[in-house]
């Protein structure tokens, strides 16, 4: 099967705020837009930021290896460098993290570079990677 790039879209209380994070801070293309939502490429997959005010976020949380896990979130699955250089990007930007760039499960099957975030609307973001591929669904 060939991965094809996945379409996710979601609420935001602000436009403005959320082009400045996504475009600006993370660095993700913008493509069309209107009053009312941007598109951004998001390492090759197109994530879209509807204008929704007061339908943004969720504070909830499940424990993981020691941490409170924001839910819902998404991400991405990053190479072991561009995840440094992302880390390193939010880091230099005041980006305030719910995790902190870390590794977890350290030793174990699955073990892996994570670190969490929430945009402006607070939409919680984990970006992750692996030192192998293999290991992304080891058990």
């Amino acid at each position: 099967m060939n991965l094809r790039p996945f379409h996710l879209a979601f609420p935001v209380d602000d436009l403005a705020a959320a082009r400045a994070f996504y475009g600006t801070t993370m660095g993700c293309r913008e493509g069309r837009s209107s009053d009312e939502w941007i598109d951004f490429d998001f390492y090759g997959h197109q994530i879209v930021t509807h204008l929704a005010p007061g339908n943004a976020g969720d504070r909830a949380s499940n424990h993981v290896d020691g941490h409170g896990v924001p839910v819902p979130h998404f991400g991405i699955v990053l190479e072991m460098a561009d995840w440094q250089a992302l880390a390193d990007r939010l880091t230099a930007a005041g980006v305030d993290f719910a995790i902190a760039p870390t590794i977890r499960f350290k030793g174990l099957p699955g073990e892996q570079a994570t670190m969490f975030f929430r945009d402006p609307s607070g939409n919680a973001l984990e970006m992750k990677a692996f030192a192998s591929d293999d290991m992304l669904f080891a058990t």
